[in-house]
């Protein structure tokens, strides 16, 4: 680990303070200053906890408060003002991260450095843990590193679309660049083909956008082996929405959405989302929505080593709107789960729960 250029870098001014000037001519006339970064913990600790990640986040807003959290075990960072402020490069930026991220959490990260989310995404992609890379922003070196990537390599473009961008001969990034854009909007229609055009000629104009942790709340059930049941996945399943609607309930909040993570023994993973109809805190409507994610990833014997549910989209439950029904079924589980949050809040978590869950190794 070589940190011989690197000096220490003070803390973040407090408001109203005139921040030192930079010590050198700094090249981010600042193409490049969007940070993606990959953790990556250390051998055999599999995967982050939320404490560990929150804690990784934490550290990253030390450098600078534009940091945008993407869960389970990255981020992006826009350095911009961090670069004039400590008087470092990016690069030199994300080497300090990585001693830090070391020192304090002994888990090493991937950065990818460029001019934009969507790129810097892709410089770090194939960095091995450790590997800090850095995309220039000039079109010449976009291109250059745009060109031999296969079409399914292009951030946002899945299977079926990388399929049909190679019947059409436009099997990689370069040549989908150099396709016609009423070309590529004829094969994918209007709006993704546009999209489609541009992240080729490495155009993304999503900003970092800063957000906290409080907008999300996760739990993840990790098995003691390679779980090929369905069923059994099922039952962790609904151990982890009873537990996240209790929680939610507890603090006062609702979910506008759900992320299932399904981590498999090989190390990869496989994540599915869904947007309520309204905020919700209610177990049932967790439970389904986790059910019907489950569901749609139609895992056969897939060796599955754990399971992890976020509720997303965070909001204040009394200003929630909530559809009134006449569904005497759905009031009572309501006046249930109401006397069970009465007898969890008095006697503890474990003392009333779902019975299937009782099997949850």
């Amino acid at each position: 680990m070589n940190a011989r250029r690197l000096s220490p870098v003070p803390p973040l001014p407090e408001t109203g303070d005139r921040p030192p000037a930079p010590r050198t001519a700094l090249h981010a006339a600042f193409g490049t200053t969007v940070l993606y970064v990959h953790f990556h913990p250390g051998a055999g600790a599999g995967h982050l906890d939320e404490e560990t990640y929150d804690g990784l986040l934490a550290l990253l807003a030390e450098i600078t408060p534009a940091v945008q959290a993407l869960p389970p075990d990255a981020a992006l960072m826009d350095v911009r003002g961090a670069v004039r402020y400590f008087g470092h490069d990016p690069a030199e930026l994300a080497e300090l991260l990585r001693v830090r991220t070391l020192a304090r959490y002994g888990v090493d990260c991937t950065v990818g450095i460029a001019a934009n989310p969507m790129l810097a995404r892709m410089a770090a992609q194939d960095g091995a843990p450790g590997a800090v890379r850095t995309l220039g922003a000039g079109p010449d070196d976009v291109a250059a590193f745009l060109a031999r990537k296969p079409a399914a390599a292009l951030y946002g473009v899945g299977p079926a679309t990388a399929r049909t961008l190679c019947s059409y001969g436009l099997d990689s990034i370069g040549r989908i660049a150099a396709a016609p854009l009423p070309a590529l909007q004829r094969i994918l229609g209007p709006a993704a083909g546009l999209r489609v055009h541009e992240r080729a000629r490495g155009l993304d104009p999503t900003p970092v956008t800063p957000d906290t942790r409080a907008r999300s709340l996760g739990a993840e059930h990790r098995f003691d082996g390679d779980e090929l049941d369905p069923d059994h996945r099922r039952r962790a399943l609904l151990a982890l929405a009873d537990g996240l609607g209790a929680r939610l309930r507890g603090g006062g909040q609702a979910a506008r959405g759900l992320k299932l993570t399904v981590r498999y023994a090989d190390g990869s993973s496989t994540t599915r989302s869904r947007t309520f109809a309204e905020p919700t805190a209610h177990t049932p409507d967790l439970t389904a929505a986790a059910y019907a994610l489950h569901a749609a990833l139609a895992l056969q014997r897939a060796r599955v080593r754990a399971v992890a549910l976020r509720a997303e989209g965070l909001c204040d439950a009394q200003r929630a709107a909530h559809q009134l029904t006449f569904d005497s079924a759905d009031e009572k589980a309501r006046r249930v789960e109401a006397a069970v949050d009465r007898a969890r809040a008095r006697f503890g978590m474990a003392a009333v729960g779902p019975a299937s869950t009782l099997h949850v190794a």
